[in-house]
């Protein structure tokens, strides 16, 4: 039996915009030459590219690689040598949350020239050798802490990679909680109003976190951070939990004080609803995450 690869490959934006429709602008807007979507179809054509060459590896290695659309669940793994993405930080992402702790997982950016690919340990143009040396465990594992999200006493994701925006449902109105970190000893709580709050892993201190004025982590930090986003003092007084760490075995918690407030969990696809009164919880997972092939992040 030949050895077996899933693929979990992105649908790209011209695909979905214009040769599946869901745009109709789109197409008039590239025929014009506008440059809101000048991207566009070279990120597309790239994507394809890369697809064929993942193909062509396949063939040449004697793999049998299974295509699955990153917008669809994933089946079950146990058939698979090894999970790979095909697209770019996104597509992985999106595929992350399907894998456990017992697999890793392995990037391709399908379009480097058009994609930040942080966590894509191969790119076009080196799919075979990556693929090859991923079979024979050459490629260097880098295992990532994830982050748990509650509400209340529910486990809502298990799985969080990147970040979860804690924030009201109008991204005009102010986000009104209280922070609260929980320690075996020495807890501390604040009222806060803001824009929202970022809270994730390692993983995701290069992205949001950072932009929102956080640090970046080293890349095997079980540390959490937290990052008020442009928070509110009245003149003369000053927020004392701007910013933060959660360490091992802490808990940060906030009380939601909106009628109407969201989670947004590793993006803007996945999204839950938070009521007045409760509770969100978040700590360090126990389901950390193993990339492969890409360069560890060491403390700054």
């Amino acid at each position: 039996m030949s050895t077996r690869i899933l693929f979990v490959v992105k649908v790209s934006t011209y695909h979905r915009y214009v040769e599946r429709g869901d745009e109709p602008r789109a197409q008039l807007l590239l025929d014009q030459g506008d440059p809101t979507v000048s991207r566009m179809l070279p990120s597309h054509n790239d994507h394809m590219r890369t697809l064929d060459e993942v193909r062509d590896a396949c063939t040449s290695l004697g793999i049998e690689g299974v295509f699955h659309d990153s917008a669809s669940p994933l089946p079950s793994l146990d058939p698979f040598a090894l999970v790979a993405t095909v697209g770019g930080d996104g597509t992985l992402l999106s595929a992350s949350h399907s894998i456990g702790p017992d697999r890793s997982l392995l990037g391709i950016n399908s379009a480097p020239e058009h994609s930040v690919g942080f966590f894509c340990g191969a790119r076009s143009g080196s799919v075979r050798e990556a693929l090859e040396a991923a079979l024979h465990s050459k490629l260097t594992p880098t295992v990532f802490a994830r982050m748990r999200l509650s509400i209340g006493t529910e486990v809502v994701a298990n799985r969080v990679l990147n970040e979860v925006l804690f924030c009201h449902a109008s991204p005009a109105a102010t986000s009104r909680y209280i922070l609260e970190i929980v320690r075996t000893i020495n807890s501390v709580d604040e009222e806060q109003k803001s824009s929202g709050i970022w809270i994730g892993p390692a993983a995701g201190s290069t992205a949001a976190q950072r932009s929102a004025g956080g640090d970046i982590l080293p890349s095997d930090s079980s540390d959490l951070q937290f990052v008020v986003r442009e928070p509110y003092a009245p003149l003369g007084e000053e927020i004392v939990l701007p910013k933060g760490l959660i360490r091992k075995g802490e808990t940060l918690c906030l009380h939601n004080k909106m009628r109407q407030a969201k989670l947004f969990i590793d993006g803007e696809h996945t999204l839950v609803d938070v009521g007045l009164g409760d509770v969100v919880r978040l700590e360090l997972s126990d389901e950390p995450l193993t990339v492969l092939g890409i360069e560890r992040r060491s403390a700054p």
